[in-house]
């Protein structure tokens, strides 16, 4: 699998809402995953919140969206993040390493739930960035 590049985008509660309006504006089928079908739900979260939903148009876009937990931040406006996904281990890892340099790493890039690896950092500019490494 190639490795992605793609908006990503935070709701509170609102994802769902939000996945069935960019189907009506950009066409293409979406896919959910929610909180309670990985068991325990952060504090602030409804089991059937959104963990992870992908829109994929024919056009080529990828729209992925979650609702965030009442526990962490979320401002409307700053509420979009860079996604780097695929399988391409070396590539990813690099991209992580150079990306996080000199700036954040708000979640570490270490192996999930879902198994794959995972990470959150924002760059020295401020910009956030998630790395999804598959099957890792």
């Amino acid at each position: 699998m190639p490795s992605r590049l793609n908006p990503y985008l935070n709701f509170r509660g609102q994802a769902r809402e939000a996945l069935d309006f960019y189907r009506s504006v950009f066409g293409g089928e979406y896919t959910v995953t929610t909180f309670g079908e990985f068991g325990e739900t952060p504090p602030g979260v409804e089991g059937d919140q959104v963990m992870h939903g992908q829109l994929e148009t024919s056009m080529g876009f990828t729209l992925m969206i979650s609702d965030v937990p009442s526990s962490m931040d979320l401002t409307p406006g700053d509420n979009i993040t860079v996604s780097l996904s695929g399988d391409d281990v070396d590539a990813l890892r690099g991209y992580w390493e150079r990306l996080s340099e000199g700036g954040t790493v708000t979640f570490p890039l270490e192996k999930q739930m879902w198994g794959d690896e995972y990470g959150q950092c924002q760059d020295r500019f401020g910009i956030p960035w998630m790395v999804n490494i598959a099957g890792s």
